[in-house]
């Protein structure tokens, strides 16, 4: 059944989502896995969160190609192909009618014995959900509710070797305990740090700060996940002439930043007003810096020309 909307554009309530379930599509309140399903287990699944834009998913290639990296870590075959998961993800928002939408698509190992030991035989668990967001792009709304307040956290990431960090899977302890903090403070954003004390990302995005020599980002060689939309901003930076550097920073910093925004897929970028309660700015008031306003309506325009053929601009 499809989503209807009324004038406003406001989701119907008593219309149901739909999500797709090892090739079904089925109502959001039927959409259930086995309880030996070791996604449910252990942890044991692959997952993408992506942003849908006009009904177009943002750079599929390069969420496939992460996935990719993280079964493959995982030793996960699940034998489906970039085209075929693709495919689940535009039925799911067709049969909701969102063009809009944040996605979540979820790979697991399937039901397997109740034994810590993959099995080599894969029968996978494959869903993908979707939900509505507003329009993106020029003179869009952000899906955030303001500047974020940035803690660092005590919980930090673990060394790569312990848990790879470019594979992101089901198992989100780390962050989770690291969100935990933030209950003390009402920050909105954990700002962790590697097993050297060195700044590290999120618990669920990357960030970067501006100091007046360059835009700065934690490097991949540490325990950082390669976000889809880190990259994006990388380009975006480059192809204006804004030097990028990519390194080990300390927290002092941060701290002492003229800027520092997050980014993720449903986030896009989003500006940081206080980090461990200091104001980046200098005044407490959030206003988001010239870079990283730069930065976004670019971003923006990108995905109007990309995605919305350019109506808004």
């Amino acid at each position: 059944m499809s989503e209807r909307r009324d004038g406003s554009g406001a989701r119907d309530p008593d219309e149901e989502r739909r999500y797709h379930v090892d090739g079904e599509l089925v109502p959001a309140s039927g959409a259930t896995v086995s309880v030996e399903d070791r996604g449910f287990a252990y942890g044991d699944a692959a997952f993408e969160t992506l942003r849908a834009y006009g009904g177009e998913v943002f750079r599929w290639d390069a969420h496939a190609a992460r996935l990719a990296d993280t079964c493959e870590t995982l030793g996960l075959d699940h034998g489906l192909t970039d085209a075929d998961l693709k495919a689940r993800i535009d039925e799911t928002l067709a049969a909701n009618d969102f063009r809009d939408a944040y996605v979540k698509l979820s790979i697991s190992r399937g039901v397997q014995p109740g034994t810590l030991d993959p099995q080599p035989e894969v029968d996978p668990t494959v869903v993908v959900i979707a939900k509505l967001l507003p329009r993106g792009g020029v003179d869009s709304a952000p899906v955030h509710d303001g500047p974020a307040a940035l803690q660092t956290t005590k919980t930090r990431k673990p060394a790569s070797r312990a848990l790879p960090a470019d594979a992101k899977t089901h198992n989100y302890l780390n962050g989770i305990l690291a969100r935990l903090e933030l209950r003390v403070t009402g920050a909105d954003e954990a700002l962790m740090l590697d097993p050297d004390g060195n700044v590290a990302e999120g618990a669920t995005s990357n960030f970067f700060f501006a100091d007046g020599t360059a835009l700065k980002t934690p490097s991949l060689d540490g325990p950082i996940l390669p976000g889809v939309t880190r990259r994006a901003v990388i380009e975006i930076a480059e192809a204006e002439g804004i030097p990028v550097e990519e390194g080990t920073y300390a927290p002092d910093a941060v701290r002492e930043a003229d800027e520092v925004f997050l980014t993720n897929s449903t986030w896009e970028i989003r500006p940081v007003a206080t980090v461990d309660g200091i104001a980046v700015d200098g005044d407490g008031e959030g206003v988001e810096g010239p870079l990283t306003a730069l930065l976004s309506r670019l971003f923006d325009r990108r995905v109007e020309e990309r995605y919305y053929e350019g109506e808004r601009l």
